[in-house]
Parts: C-alpha cells; sequence; structure tokens
C-alpha cells in the first residue's frame, strides 16, 4: 500500500469537480416543466394551500434539484473513490456488471459496489447487488479458481454498526474511505478540498435556477391559470393523472 497524499486529492478536486457543476446546470437547462409535473403529486401542492405559481415551480424544482444532484455527487464521488484507491492499492474500475472497483490486498480480491449513503436502496435493489457480487465472484474465479474474493457496499457518507452481512459486508463513512485507502481520517480530510470554487460554481448555478423558475412561473400561468391568475386545480390534475385518450 503507497500513502496517500493531500496534495493528490486536492488537484484530482480541482481538476474534475467542474464536471459535477456543469452535469448540475445541464440537468437544470434540459428540464421540461410538464414532464417534472407528470411526476409529482398535484393533490400535496393543494392540501399545503399553494396559490401561486411560483410555489408549485419552486417545490417541483427543489425537489428535482435534490434528487438529480445526490446522484451526480454519487456518481462524482465514486470516481473519487476509484482514484484514491488507484493511488493506494493501484485498484481499478471494474469492468464487471454492478461492480464499480476491484482491488488487491493482503491475497484478496475485493469486489466493491459504491454508492452514496446507507440508505440507497429498497429490498429488491439490495437483493440485486447480491447477486450481482455472486456472478462476479464466480466470473473472477473461473479465471483464478484460487481467489479469494470479499464482496464489499460501500457507502460515502453514514454509518452502519453492523457491516457483516453475510455475504457482503457494508462500509459507510469514515470505515469505507479507511478500507479504500488505509487512511483513518481521509474522510474529514476530504472536505476542505470538495469546496474549491464552490461559491463561484454555485453563483453560476444560481443565474440558471432563477432563469428556469421565471421560464417555468411563466409557462404554468400561461397552461394552468386562469384569466384572474388564479390556479385551475382541475386542469392541472386532468394533466397530471387524466386518462390519456
Amino acid at each position: 500500500m503507497k500513502r496517500l497524499e493531500v496534495t493528490d486529492i486536492t488537484q484530482y478536486v480541482e481538476e474534475n469537480i467542474g464536471n459535477f457543476h456543469r452535469k448540475r446546470i445541464d440537468a437544470l437547462n434540459h428540464l421540461k416543466l410538464k414532464t417534472v409535473l407528470k411526476k409529482k403529486n398535484p393533490y400535496l401542492f393543494k392540501a399545503k394551500y399553494f396559490l401561486t405559481a411560483e410555489q408549485i415551480i419552486r417545490g417541483l424544482t427543489d425537489a428535482f434539484i435534490s434528487s438529480n444532484e445526490e446522484t451526480i455527487f454519487g456518481d462524482w464521488l465514486e470516481g473519487l473513490a476509484i482514484f484514491i484507491n488507484h493511488r493506494t492499492y493501484g485498484g481499478w474500475k471494474s469492468g464487471i456488471t454492478g461492480i464499480d472497483l476491484e482491488f488487491d490486498s493482503d491475497n484478496t480480491r475485493y469486489i466493491v459496489s459504491i454508492k452514496s449513503g446507507p440508505s440507497w436502496g429498497n429490498s429488491g435493489q439490495v437483493a440485486k447487488m447480491k447477486s450481482d457480487f455472486t456472478t462476479a465472484a464466480r466470473t473472477l474465479r473461473t479465471g483464478s479458481s484460487g481467489l479469494t474474493i470479499v464482496a464489499v457496499n460501500g457507502c460515502c457518507y453514514g454509518v452502519d454498526r453492523k457491516p457483516d452481512k453475510g455475504s457482503y459486508f457494508k462500509y459507510c463513512g469514515q470505515k469505507f474511505w479507511h478500507f479504500i485507502s488505509g487512511e483513518a481520517t481521509l474522510f474529514t480530510d476530504i472536505i476542505e478540498p470538495l469546496g474549491h470554487m464552490a461559491k463561484e460554481k454555485n453563483d453560476a448555478f444560481m443565474v440558471s435556477y432563477a432563469q428556469m423558475i421565471n421560464k417555468f412561473t411563466k409557462e404554468f400561468t400561461t397552461e394552468f391559470c386562469d384569466e384572474a391568475g388564479q390556479i385551475d386545480w382541475k386542469k392541472l390534475v386532468e394533466f397530471n393523472s387524466g386518462i390519456i385518450p
């Protein structure tokens, strides 16, 4: 194992964090009002006593942004984790379905599925991951019958107090970053570099956000408000949930 330098992380972040911010803006710019309206519960907006188009638009948009950014940043953190593991253990991005990272340590091949946080999936998704682990292990043993293989579900943040899941291990937060790097403090060491140019990048994002709020509010008012400016809830619900002829 090679020791990881914080400067390595800083350089990686400076060179790659722009991809995360760029994807945030691209996702916003490609968002369509009617697409998100179809996916949200119009009854909830009525129950929360929303009276203006902007209230609905912000509710829709903020929910989309929160979910989308979690996915985008999760993918970005996966890349960071693979980079760090490659520097310390010589690991590599796996080409096996369902496996993100592979590396060798102490005569053991570790196969890792990386997720954002500990509550990442339902029972069906967890079952699919376990099946992927089984298939990956079988594939690897075909090429090397004596290979010791350990499967790990790695989560970038959070805590799981019972990491031994029987057929695999689940390492979260500090335990995960320590596992892939050998550095016990890595989970806090990476927080400062992640803020590189954050204000400047977020300012650019907020410009796109404001433009989209204005555009969607205008579109919503035209489509789903009456001449007096009141929300036409019947028309909105029919659009969201009505039977398509």
